[in-house]
């Protein structure tokens, strides 16, 4: 045995990325897929074509790599978490669009929840909040708008599943499971049993038939038996993205904590064996189980955040490429008091508002298009920081450093505005793919490529640490703006 594969299944492409026993990568592919709009505030995706992407990146860095079937000790599967997709058991195929993460449509059926006084339960229950975010309400969306679906999902006709679902069951012709992380994230699932919970099922009206198997993040669940792939591949780790980029940054102990920066910003704090309540309006989260022994996290959730620099290249045409965008903001010294925030798709923690939406404040006619750049990585690492505070002050844990990866990690300027927020150092590490790692290396563990958390824990090796270059005051000088822009936000749809 010579690699572990990991699935990668994100937002915006799928990848897949060949990792050899040390923890580099051997091989890698990766590749887009559409974004379908329907309307202001729906995201979509079609799940057939994630599941063919991912196939074929899957074949291409298999082939890229010159492995063998024999030689590839497992396939590791990290996915987009609460993207929500329902399918015919009996042809495998959806039976709609995926109604993404970041799909906002059932926001006013989670008020209704909210108002009706549904909100400690579900929260007590499964350490969330209810935000359109989750995939229960995505998921009573689709049995209450496809005709019969409710009653061929009663029956076992239908199957629902978020990503790592969709593409187990395809992988392998039929096996219908989720992870522990994954199911964390349904509103529907107990994380102190690790259950399915019958109530919040009745809640929303959602039969307990169409629901996968909970199996362990690390655990040896089926081998390949599809078309386009080799055969006989044991698929052995599943958890949402988030929570196998902790486990790829070695954050094993509690109060180590890791920023991903990717479409969105995800912030989690290993917290021990047993779910840590939040006064601030963070989550507690199943991060994995593994052996018998469950890991849990606390989650601040930023949905807009490499998303803001795709739709200055996109939507605006500011910038050609998402890479220019460093230049062009270190051309001004500061933001000029412009300040973005970029609520594309409503604000998540600590505010969690559904109806905010983007705004930029503080324009002149000095501010340029340098300048609205520069505040647009500034918008992320503001998001951040607040998650921090609030972080730190739910866990009592003073943080002593950030272990960061995804994308936007390349940008030098966004991690040293950062580390110039935040008063710790900012660590970015060798291997930057650590949600891809993270799969691997749950997936190697359950079949023994790798012997234990120690020996995964010694492969991870910093590339840069940005220090703090500004004193405190200045930093809170900065965080206050910021708020002040926030509030303008806020809201603004409901209106």
């Amino acid at each position: 045995m010579k690699a572990v594969l990991a699935f990668d299944q994100g937002t915006t492409s799928s990848r897949a990325i060949a990792f050899g026993r040390d923890g580099r990568i051997l091989a890698s592919a990766q590749q887009e897929f559409r974004q379908i709009f329907p309307r202001p505030g729906w995201v979509e995706h079609d799940a057939d074509e994630i599941w063919r992407t991912q196939r074929d990146v899957a074949a291409q860095a298999l082939a890229q790599s010159g492995l063998a079937a024999p030689e590839v000790a497992a396939i590791g599967i990290t996915n987009q978490r609460e993207t929500t997709v329902l399918w015919d058991r009996t042809s495998g195929r959806p039976v709609a669009n995926a109604i993404v993460w970041q799909d906002r449509r059932t926001a006013s059926r989670c008020d209704a929840l909210r108002q009706a006084g549904h909100e400690p339960l579900f929260a007590a229950r499964t350490g969330l909040l209810l935000d359109a975010y989750f995939s229960g309400t995505k998921l009573a969306w689709l049995l209450d708008n496809i005709p019969g679906a409710r009653e061929r999902a009663r029956r076992g006709e239908l199957a629902f599943g978020t990503v790592d679902s969709w593409l187990t069951w395809q992988l392998t012709g039929g096996e219908h499971v989720t992870d522990v992380s994954n199911a964390s994230r349904t509103l529907l699932f107990d994380i102190h049993r690790l259950e399915w919970d019958d109530e919040l099922l009745a809640i929303l009206d959602i039969p307990r038939a169409v629901l996968p198997r909970v199996v362990d993040s690390s655990a040896t669940i089926a081998p390949t038996a599809c078309e386009g792939l080799p055969r006989g591949i044991a698929i052995a780790g599943i958890a949402g993205d988030q929570q196998a980029a902790l486990f790829g940054q070695a954050c094993h102990r509690p109060g180590m904590a890791k920023n991903t920066y990717g479409t969105g910003c995800f912030l989690l704090m290993h917290t021990g064996s047993a779910p840590a309540a939040s006064r601030n309006r963070l989550l507690s989260t199943v991060a994995w189980r593994r052996g018998g022994r469950t890991a849990y996290a606390l989650e601040g959730s930023v949905f807009i955040a490499g998303a803001a620099i795709q739709w200055l290249r996109d939507g605006l045409g500011l910038i050609a490429r998402a890479s220019d965008i460093d230049a062009l903001a270190a051309s001004v010294p500061d933001a000029g008091g412009t300040y973005f925030v970029p609520a594309l798709s409503g604000l998540g923690a600590p505010y969690w508002d559904p109806h905010a939406r983007g705004t930029i404040v503080g324009i002149t006619r000095g501010t340029t298009r340098a300048h609205l750049a520069r505040a647009t990585l500034e918008a992320i690492a503001f998001q951040s920081a607040e998650l921090i505070e609030a972080m730190a002050q739910d866990s009592g844990l003073a943080l002593t450093e950030l272990r960061v990866d995804g994308g936007a990690t390349a940008s030098n300027l966004l991690m040293q505005m950062q580390a110039d927020l935040l008063g710790v150092p900012v660590v970015r590490p060798r291997v930057t793919e650590t949600t891809a790692l993270g799969a691997a290396y749950l997936a190697g563990l359950a079949v023994g490529f790798w012997r234990d958390e120690q020996e995964i824990a010694a492969l991870w090796a910093r590339d840069r640490a940005f220090d703090p270059m500004v004193g405190r005051d200045e930093a809170r000088s900065r965080l206050a703006g910021w708020k002040r822009a926030v509030g303008r936000s806020r809201g603004w749809a409901e209106a």
